[in-house]
């Protein structure tokens, strides 16, 4: 026979289990983390940091680009699409599935490649007597001023399609010389460096207009690296690098003191610098990072790197123009 308190206490202990599992069962899930997916070249993959994550591509995306920084500093689950060397149709191709209706953020830097900057930059690298710089920027802007405006419009609403309600920033490219070339092994005159520098201005204006055309957001980096250009102190740019395609990105402190503080405002709505805090969660974000990119490589092989490319003032290119110019090559490697 049941003692009656020993029942008693049976019986409130049932009642109180009948009222807990409905509340248990009513009880909001834990949030997800916010999906921030991030678009485009090496300027968003983060080129010129020197440590890339493995994820069986040429793609070189880095935990040290301000997307994994941002994506780190705020809790963000991270689709880390961007690739060095994506032109527009890349994008559009290989990125733009990452994209779905419950995506809440998005950056892009696209725009540069299409431009040809790489060659741009190639070019003008060379010793006047050899290369046709003004040749080649006139080529690019003919391309921005004409081409580009209804490339990014057409990229754009693809954007805003496949993520109705993201927030999304558009990030520019800034003035990557400061009027003076410090590198062995360049001869950019200042005279180009100041074109090439109205060239990337060109192509902010561009990407500034189609971007508040669509309602984003636009990051304007010329003002934040001012003073951190190639050769500045401290420099923000590399120049040219070993390995070559290191060079003419941001580093580091490109995207940390540079990138982050610019996109995150626009993002997020809260300025980041990012501490060491911030820095150690984005570097363990990469093995999860290169898993989910792994899911993408086929895509991804299709994506070629615009690389610059060292002036070789060996080839028989280089004689020839030289002689033409009526200049001694051997005389003036030797004075280089």
């Amino acid at each position: 026979m049941t003692h009656p308190a020993r029942g008693l206490r049976r019986l409130v202990a049932l009642a109180a289990a009948a009222l807990v599992v409905p509340l248990l069962a009513s009880a909001p899930a834990a949030a997800a983390a916010p999906s921030y997916v991030a678009l485009g070249d090496s300027y968003s993959s983060g080129v010129g940091t020197r440590s890339y994550i493995d994820d069986g591509t040429s793609c070189q995306r880095s935990t040290y680009a301000y997307p994994s920084l941002i994506a780190a500093a705020r809790g963000y689950a991270l689709n880390f699409r961007a690739c060095s060397g994506a032109k527009i149709p890349d994008v559009t191709k290989t990125q733009l599935s990452a994209l779905s209706a419950s995506t809440k953020y998005v950056t892009i830097s696209v725009g540069g490649n299409d431009a040809g900057f790489a060659g741009v930059l190639t070019e003008c690298a060379q010793p006047g007597w050899m290369s046709d710089c003004d040749g080649a920027i006139d080529t690019a802007r003919a391309y921005i001023n004409n081409k580009l405006p209804g490339a990014l419009s057409t990229l754009y609403k693809s954007i805003r399609s496949h993520a109705s309600t993201a927030k999304v920033v558009v990030v520019g490219y800034p003035r990557v010389f400061m009027g003076e070339d410090c590198n062995a092994g360049t001869w950019f005159s200042p005279a180009e460096e100041t074109r090439l520098n109205a060239t990337a201005d060109l192509l902010n204006g561009k990407l500034a207009s189609a971007a508040s055309a669509r309602g984003f957001a636009f990051a304007n980096p010329t003002s934040r690296f001012t003073g951190h250009a190639v050769c500045d102190n401290p420099e923000w740019l590399n120049g040219l690098s070993n390995p070559i395609s290191e060079s003419y990105h941001p580093n580091r402190l490109g995207h940390s003191s540079g990138y982050t503080p610019l996109v995150s405002p626009l993002l997020t709505g809260a300025a980041l610098r990012p501490d060491s805090v911030t820095m150690r969660e984005a570097a363990a974000s990469g093995a999860a990072l290169a898993a989910r990119q792994r899911e993408y490589a086929a895509a991804d092989a299709g994506i070629r790197p615009q690389e610059f490319r060292a002036p070789d003032l060996t080839t028989h290119r280089a004689r020839v123009a030289a002689r033409h110019a009526g200049i001694d090559i051997e005389r003036w490697l030797a004075r280089h």
